[in-house]
């Protein structure tokens, strides 16, 4: 059986035992069944991961002793900051998931004029919770070991506004450049991607005004979560790693 990849929110340290965080615990305690003498691989963030023995296990608590551990970096040489106006139900949520696959650092979910989410404060607060266990999730799965931030809701003007010194893009239908014309090197990118009916005329404009570039990914016209996968693929194989 393939050695499951679990993180774990504190430190890890050669030669402890430590228990498994609550999630963690149910998901080898309950949904793997896993017992003691088994293996595990945990990761803490720290872009290493640690091998580990399972020393004790029931459905309430598991116990895992730190065998070794090592660097392993799996990270993109782009810093990439996705600034995501909110989409509707599931689509955020295959957003948050896929772009932390393909290597995304960091994720601000955006309100913009035409953003169909409404949300107060209490749902928006459960939300990002619910995002940032899809973002660890996501990590278990592809191989990172460094956890990307998803940062609290803002205005996309606020988010527009932050002083940056990244490449600053912003998808648009009747851009004159692509990703592909856009000039060698780049390092870090804030990559801004509007709601399914698009930024308002006063948003593109106020976008251009704090130096946002506009590009073009191609002849069709993409949904939002699409749009945003898309861009993210062609920025890394462009500067990052893939490709």
């Amino acid at each position: 059986m393939r050695i499951p990849r679990i993180y774990h929110p504190e430190s890890l340290i050669v030669g402890t035992v430590i228990n498994l965080s609550d999630d963690a615990t149910n998901h080898v305690g309950r949904v793997l069944r896993m017992n003691s003498g088994q293996q595990l691989q945990l990761f803490d963030g720290s872009n290493q991961i640690f091998d580990t023995e399972i020393t004790e296990a029931s459905k309430k608590a598991v116990k895992v002793r730190i065998l070794a551990g090592k660097l392993s970096n799996c990270e993109s040489p782009l810093d990439l900051h996705l600034g995501q106006v909110m989409s509707r139900g599931e689509k955020m949520e295959f957003t948050i998931q896929k772009s932390v696959e393909l290597g995304v650092n960091t994720i601000t979910p955006l309100l913009s004029e035409r953003c169909g989410v409404k949300l107060d404060a209490e749902r928006l607060e459960k939300k990002l919770q619910q995002w940032r266990k899809i973002v660890i999730s996501a990590c278990e799965q592809c191989g990172r070991n460094q956890i990307p931030e998803i940062r609290p809701v803002m205005s996309l003007e606020a988010w527009c506004a932050e002083n940056d010194s990244s490449l600053k893009l912003n998808l648009h239908p009747r851009a004159s450049q692509s990703i592909n014309t856009l000039p060698l090197p780049v390092k870090k990118v804030r990559l801004l991607i509007g709601p399914e009916g698009g930024l308002s005329d006063e948003e593109i404009e106020m976008t251009a005004n704090h130096q946002f570039t506009d590009i073009l990914l191609g002849p069709r016209v993409l949904r939002t979560e699409t749009t945003a996968l898309t861009a993210i693929t062609a920025l890394q194989v462009r500067f990052g790693d893939l490709g």
